[in-house]
């Protein structure tokens, strides 16, 4: 395990807080450019972070422009098709290319492939807030780090000409970076691991469960490598806002809605009989639908899951997350390549307006996924589809088109969508 380093520079051309997908892929596009890159974060790598592990086609995209593809697949759990089953029971595989890493082996992988390219890594290290060049909102200018978990280390102040915040869905950074515009989360996830040594047939493959005893959640299998499965539950629109204008959590146990799904549902039944449980439960929240930050100010970008990189109808968030991590740097690096004195603030409005651009070319596909999400607030429009599907290889590819990134998720679940579902099969 690699020690504590805190022998941090006092100043970089780009400090990106956080090594998770995001910031590793910002870091390594940045470096190849040939920018003098700090990452850090505030856990000791390998570490863990809870997640579904599930690699849907946009990450496989984005792991192949990252140029470590190869090596994933290598570690991962691969499959053709992802399972969705319905409240009543009915399946339809939908082909796919898919896989299953947990994020600690994929995490470091993608923390050594940036410290690769040239970037150079730092933790354990704490953000503590954002240094600027005068009073108020001045521009950005570094940033103010804490050593975690030393009683000898001092807060280090790293000035940098740009800082990139990729920490995830705990808003304290983002808090503390005074750009937070929604504390609460947009979905809740929790999720374990069972080792179980028979053979795969109890699930085969990723599958996605409704239940009738899960309202407004769902459940996912997804066999990993080694023979390891991640089991978990997720609650959408798990923060309502109130009349009081603040956002407060259902009334909903994620433990006893996880109790609930590996007793109702018989292949996580199976596994949870006849296999271990590898570690405790953990839960996390989500921020979705590139809402909740003010992304973007003069020496500032805020990416990741901290800019709500995460899908509301699936709860993938990895592929996003590394897409919006690439699009930072690519908004960076041309103002920074070949500067000669200090940067103006034409470039920053070009960095700016660049970043915000390119996620506002992307902001549609969320709000897609978003309308689709109803089908976790009306679960019978999971069995709809599902019955529509096994009849239909129209249907079944548009399903298909929908992890893909080809089709529209938001289409199914239109009131024209349904419509289109109940006429008689051609």
């Amino acid at each position: 395990m690699p020690t504590d380093r805190f022998d941090l520079p006092e100043h970089c051309d780009v400090l990106v807080v956080g090594a998770g997908p995001a910031g590793s892929a910002c870091a390594t596009v940045l470096a190849r450019q040939g920018l003098a890159v700090v990452f850090v974060d505030q856990q000791r790598f390998p570490r863990d972070k809870v997640c579904g592990d599930g690699l849907i086609p946009d990450a496989h995209r984005a792991l192949q422009r990252l140029g470590v593809h190869a090596e994933v697949m290598t570690a991962a759990q691969t499959s053709g098709h992802v399972a969705c089953i319905g409240p009543r029971g009915g399946r339809v595989d939908v082909p796919g290319r898919l896989a299953v890493l947990p994020r600690r082996e994929l995490d470091d992988i993608l923390r050594r492939h940036a410290e690769r390219a040239g970037a150079r890594f730092q933790a354990p290290w704490r953000f503590d807030c954002l240094l600027r060049d005068g009073a108020g909102n001045a521009r950005v200018t570094g940033a103010r780090l804490a050593p975690v978990g030393s009683h000898d280390g001092q807060p280090r102040e790293l000035r940098a000409t740009w800082v990139v915040l990729a920490t995830g869905a705990v808003p304290h950074a983002l808090r503390a970076a005074d750009v937070c515009e929604r504390t609460a989360p947009s979905a809740v996830a929790l999720r374990g691991y069972l080792a179980h040594s028979g053979p795969r047939s109890a699930a085969p493959a990723l599958e996605v469960v409704w239940h009738p005893q899960m309202r407004r959640g769902y459940g996912w299998v997804f066999p990993g490598p080694g023979g390891v499965y991640n089991i978990g539950v997720g609650l959408a629109h798990s923060h309502a806002r109130g009349a009081d204008g603040r956002h407060g959590m259902a009334d909903v146990n994620l433990r006893e809605m996880m109790r609930t799904f590996t007793e109702v549902y018989p292949p996580a039944a199976a596994l949870v009989a006849q296999g271990q449980w590898v570690g405790p439960l953990k839960g996390a929240p989500l921020r979705c639908s590139l809402e909740g930050a003010r992304v973007a100010q003069p020496g500032l970008l805020v990416t990741g899951e901290a800019a709500g990189s995460t899908y509301a109808f699936t709860g993938e968030g990895i592929g996003k997350a590394l897409e919006t991590g690439m699009l930072a740097a690519e908004s960076i690096a041309p103002e920074i390549r070949g500067q000669d004195g200090p940067i103006t603030v034409d470039a920053d409005t070009r960095v700016i307006e660049r970043y915000r651009s390119a996620l506002a070319a992307l902001k549609p596909r969320f709000d897609l996924y978003e309308r689709a999400n109803r089908v976790n607030d009306h679960p019978w429009l999971a069995d709809l589809l599902i019955w529509r599907a096994r009849h239909s290889a129209r249907i079944l590819h548009r399903m298909s088109g929908v992890l893909e990134e080809t089709g529209n998720p938001g289409n199914l679940v239109t009131l024209r969508g349904i419509t289109r579902l109940l006429l008689p099969l051609g």
